[in-house]
């Protein structure tokens, strides 16, 4: 909660959700889909650590809440992923050199291109300079700092209401989270964003086993809950075990995530699907592009949305952060009108809940780190009727409240598991739940095993569940976007299991071929297979 805010009438929680599945690639020299990770360092990461510290150096109260899962912090903190981006950013900046060049005499241009060298100069500099490469320092001193509240996630974003009839892979997801997040931010995670925001009764049981005292449900997952919440989605609900389920706010959620009517939409901010890796002369561009010469975004993106229409007219960066400003006046001002009826109707300060994912800030909305530059500026200069805060200080402000068990639910389309169990994908479960149900089995069977060679085949069979588990493959398989890379990943991860497993059995352990996993697939160094164990 912010200084000089004590007769707020209500609290704003921003959360963001930073996330992406666990693509690291040694065997290749250039692998497509680790672009994912570089594009969201360039337009995600990098961006809102520059908010946050140029925040925090004005001398602006903030608070923010914000997701970090153990696979995006694995892949911040893996060397090979450090100099792969370093080689990335400095690509950058060359073919970013070459543009202002090659602008020089298209006013409409240059200023763009000038532009992101100068960010992209930025991003080096942040991430080699001020951080030496690790990035987690930066979110870590400013948790540190009381600004921000980082929270974990099931240790490989798995999707928990389709592995309830295994609960020792749902305590494993939980349990390998919480030692991630310890070993990352030297404390131990007081929150916790289920994958998918994926939640079934009972869940909070793991949670609650690992010291975890709050998560996040959709807006069904409060208002459908076992008793009928007092305060609706305005309040948190303990479940029986105490853990606490905060609710999503519709509204503050449908100004942003919305297609129709949704800030990112507006016709002056940047056109995410125009991009110089595909608009520009094949043999220009190719250095800059896959090495097989695939054309691919390389984040140069010279056009605004103008309209519904093939034709984009060049992009302003003045006219799209006054644009930005003007959102965040009116998110503001959205929230004070809200937080001012509410209070109106009960005996407590409400809480606005609005959570999002962080790679719409930056990746696919542009202009979206500033628009929370601007926000949080506002509410600290502003006004007095809205205070932001972090779940953590919302329940220690007002540690009583209803008890209830949240419905099934999740943040995908339609609010269930449509996304993750359809004909697309409905194939991967039997697999995963064979190869949970055969994990347990060697946790039991093993569980004071003392030979060293084992341990460790017994460990990465945990490493290649956890991975296939990932709900980023189905989700993918779903939206049909990257399908062949997704049913590979999922494929791969179950056989290295499988055989794994039955070398285990054999008591023959082919010590290269595990070698080379423990290569590959190096994701939770200090993984335990007893944790899947039962109790």
């Amino acid at each position: 909660m912010l200084k000089g805010k004590d007769k707020a009438k209500g609290m704003l929680c921003m959360v963001l959700h930073a996330h992406l599945p666990f693509v690291r690639h040694p065997e290749y020299e250039d692998f497509l889909e680790e672009d994912w990770f570089y594009e969201a360092m360039t337009e995600t990461y990098i961006p809102l650590l520059q908010v946050m510290n140029g925040l925090m150096r004005d001398g602006v109260d903030f608070r923010l809440t914000m997701s970090m899962t153990p696979p995006l912090v694995a892949m911040l903190q893996d060397e090979l992923l450090q100099n792969r981006y370093l080689h990335h950013i400095e690509m950058l900046i060359e073919l970013a050199e070459k543009e202002v060049v090659r602008t020089q005499f298209m006013p409409d241009f240059n200023d763009t291109a000038r532009m992101y060298l100068r960010k992209f100069r930025e991003c080096r500099s942040v991430f080699a300079d001020q951080f030496g490469r690790n990035l987690v320092k930066g979110f870590r001193a400013l948790q540190d700092a009381g600004k921000l509240e980082i929270i974990t996630c099931g240790a490989t974003h798995g999707f928990m209401p389709l592995m309830e009839m295994l609960p020792n892979a749902c305590r494993a997801q939980v349990a390998m989270a919480r030692q991630s997040y310890e070993e990352a931010f030297g404390r131990s995670p007081r929150g916790i964003w289920n994958g998918e925001c994926g939640y079934y009764p009972g869940l909070d049981e793991h949670l609650a086993e690992n010291n975890i005292r709050f998560f996040f449900v959709d807006t069904h997952g409060i208002l459908h809950a076992s008793k009928r919440p007092m305060y609706g989605v305005f309040a948190p609900l303990y479940c029986p075990t105490g853990v606490a389920a905060f609710g999503r706010d519709l509204e503050s959620s449908k100004s942003v995530w919305s297609a129709e009517e949704g800030y990112p939409g507006d016709y002056n901010y940047r056109e995410f699907y125009r991009d110089i890796g595909f608009d520009l002369d094949f043999e220009y561009i190719k250095p800059y592009i896959h090495e097989s010469g695939l054309r691919i975004n390389t984040g140069i993106k010279y056009f605004r949305i103008t309209g519904r229409t093939a034709h984009k007219e060049p992009y302003n960066e003045r006219r799209a952060l006054e644009i930005a400003a003007s959102h965040a006046g009116n998110f503001l001002y959205n929230r004070e009108k809200q937080v001012e009826y509410l209070s109106t109707l009960m005996d407590r300060q409400p809480i606005v809940v609005s959570p999002y994912d962080a790679e719409l800030y930056g990746h696919w909305w542009y202009e979206g780190p500033e628009f929370l530059n601007f926000l949080f500026r506002k509410v600290h200069h502003d006004q007095s009727t809205l205070d932001l805060c972090t779940p953590s200080e919302y329940l220690e402000k007002y540690p009583r409240n209803q008890v209830a068990v949240p419905s099934m639910s999740s943040w995908g389309h339609k609010g269930y598991c449509e996304v993750w169990l359809e004909g697309s994908n409905d194939w991967i479960y039997r697999h995963l739940h064979k190869a949970a149900e055969r994990m347990i089995e060697l946790a039991n069977t093993h569980r004071n095993e003392g030979d060293g060679l084992k341990v460790r085949a017994l460990n990465q069979c945990a490493r290649e569940l956890l991975l296939a588990q990932s709900s980023d493959w189905a989700f993918i398989m779903k939206t049909n976007t990257m399908v062949e890379y997704a049913v590979k990943r999922t494929k791969e991860h179950i056989l290295r299991f499988s055989d794994l497993y039955f070398m285990i059995k054999s008591g023959h352990i082919d010590e290269g071929f595990l070698r080379d996993l423990e290569w590959k697939d190096n994701i939770f160094p200090n993984a335990d297979f007893r944790l899947y164990a039962d109790r």
